[in-house]
């Protein structure tokens, strides 16, 4: 990435904007920002090619979809230096849906989705567990999600 990152108070008011609704059309967007259109399209192209924006998607919720267990999986690692086999693996198990390589007790820290508790137990004892180098792991089965937002980007 050779351009230099910059957001200005426009940018910030536009990703402020979009990271509320992503389907917003731009020409609300301009609306909102008293800038054309165009320059909404603009500002959000760049955005993108310097990676502040990365990519868009449509947010499915898991429990209408069947998978009624959210768990986080902290894993204990016999050596750092297995991470990077451990994380080809982890890629592998589809209900794996974040892994975090992080400081304190956990040399991973994991957040999964299965369909209920059996589920869960055999993704753990047949699949984490049996990875090369996985010492062992805790499980924080999740009761409920209270907040999942976008980092704010207006400072208030």
């Amino acid at each position: 990435m050779s351009e230099n990152i910059h957001i200005d108070n426009l940018d910030k008011k536009i990703l402020d904007i979009i990271t509320k609704n992503a389907r917003v059309p731009y020409l609300e967007v301009a609306r909102e920002c008293n800038v054309s259109g165009a320059a909404i399209h603009q500002r959000v192209q760049r955005l993108i090619k310097i990676g502040v924006i990365k990519g868009s998607e449509f947010k499915v919720d898991p429990k209408l979809v069947g998978f009624k267990t959210c768990a986080y999986i902290g894993v204990y690692l016999d050596h750092p230096g297995h991470y990077r086999d451990i994380i080809t693996n982890f890629k592998a198990i589809p209900e794996i849906i974040e892994c975090h390589y992080t400081t304190g007790n956990y040399s991973l820290f994991i957040k999964v989705y299965t369909r209920d508790n059996e589920h869960l137990r055999d993704i753990l004892t047949d699949k984490i567990q049996n990875i090369p180098g996985v010492v062992r792991t805790e499980t924080l089965i999740s009761l409920e999600e209270s907040i999942n937002r976008q980092i704010p980007v207006l400072s208030k």
